[in-house]
């Protein structure tokens, strides 16, 4: 057993070091002005130019050092008008962006001690600031693969015939060594597979597959996309660098994730448990990704 610590010092962020960057809302606070606005310069709509800002003691607002127009760093963000205290989002954010396999939303109420009503509309919102709508794989290595979720096909193991309601398709594109995509569908049929692959991957990037037929057209796309496959019906998982492997891995994590944080989740809220992932391709990197300093900044 390899008893070290693997991620290096500087990029380990422990509740120990939640604690001491965010000790109160002050420091919340003071962080996020210099996050939107760098040493507190912003611009003055009265004095129309850029000026220094200074807190106001006792107020979540700054002033403007020349004017005194005040600004509020919390204005259009996701903070504003909400009567939560700040530290409390802080600390939400820093539970769902170090967790491996996801957290619920009453493990929120029970860790920062809000309601249910309130610990479900900050895990919504947190939730959407980690997507990034629209996201390319530019690694010019992708995989994709499919899988399903929900209920139990009839007749038998393996794919849902034709018209099962009770599961739904997931579709995963993985770039080796960068980021994940998951998207719930309707259908795999190839023109719906297709479509997504020419959406995300960066053309002349190399696909890898498995045996599906709804991926044979892959070759066929004006993209210039080259399309390796791999056959997993005659027990080949891995040939040289062709192999799905990565974004197999993503599925078992989530899927395991499903099980033992939500237990079950209905079509309606499927594509909002984990759209988009870090994915550095081996399990244990995808392990250490989530306790690493950046994971938390990049939320807030």
């Amino acid at each position: 057993m390899n008893r070290r610590q693997t991620i290096p010092k500087h990029l380990r962020f422990t509740v120990q070091d939640f604690n001491e960057r965010f000790p109160d809302d002050a420091a919340c606070l003071a962080a996020l002005m210099n996050l939107r606005f760098p040493g507190g310069i912003s611009y003055c709509e009265k004095c129309e130019q850029e000026r220094k800002h200074y807190r106001i003691a006792g107020r979540p607002v700054f002033s403007c050092a020349h004017c005194g127009t005040q600004v509020s760093p919390m204005a259009g963000t996701t903070f504003e008008k909400s009567t939560t205290s700040l530290r409390l989002w802080f600390y939400a954010m820093y539970l769902m962006a170090s967790t491996r396999c996801g957290i619920s939303a009453k493990q929120i109420q029970r860790e920062t001690g809000v309601t249910y009503k309130t610990a479900w509309r900050m895990f919504k919102q947190i939730r959407s600031l980690l997507s990034e709508p629209g996201m390319k794989l530019d690694s010019g290595a992708v995989e994709a693969d499919e899988t399903y979720y929900g209920g139990v096909r009839k007749y038998g193991v393996g794919r849902p015939m034709r018209g099962d309601k009770k599961k739904t398709p997931i579709m995963g594109m993985a770039e080796r060594g960068g980021r994940m995509v998951a998207l719930a569908l309707d259908d795999v049929k190839g023109s719906t597979l297709l479509g997504h692959i020419h959406e995300r991957a960066l053309p002349a990037s190399m696909i890898f597959t498995d045996e599906l037929k709804g991926y044979e057209g892959i070759k066929h796309m004006t993209n210039g996309y080259k399309h390796r496959r791999i056959k997993h019906s005659s027990g080949v998982y891995v040939n040289g660098n062709v192999h799905t492997n990565t974004v197999e891995g993503f599925w078992s994590l989530l899927k395991r994730g499903i099980g033992g944080v939500y237990h079950s989740v209905s079509q309606k809220y499927l594509q909002t448990i984990g759209p988009y992932r870090d994915c550095p391709g081996r399990r244990g990197e995808i392990e250490r990704s989530f306790a690493r300093r950046g994971s938390f900044d990049r939320v807030v």
